[in-house]
């Protein structure tokens, strides 16, 4: 069931509004247990985030002196680290970046 528009609109100027649901629903004369209902149905129709993808990675040879792993982002960017890096924590970095 899709919330109507101006129901919507309440739903994002109390989150703008810094304001508890209980002082925005007071403050714009509603009803706080029916704009709880609305906020429930608002975000049960939320999409569900996507789910993980994978992220091309190129390996390139390349001898280096001083024992360090680069990577070469597609942006542009450059972020050396030592080579013994935990491949965990490498894992969880990818995860950041996504």
């Amino acid at each position: 069931m899709a919330l109507p528009t101006q129901q919507q609109e309440h739903i994002e100027a109390w989150q703008a509004s810094e304001l508890t649901q209980v002082a925005y629903c007071r403050q714009h004369k509603l009803n706080s247990k029916t704009f709880s209902n609305w906020l429930h149905i608002c975000r049960s129709q939320q999409v569900a985030p996507a789910a993980p993808t994978l992220i091309p990675v190129e390996i390139k040879p390349q001898t280096l002196s001083s024992g360090t792993l680069c990577l070469r982002l597609t942006q542009g960017n450059t972020l050396e680290l030592p080579a013994d890096v935990s491949p965990q924590w490498l894992a969880e970095l990818f995860k950041c970046l996504d």
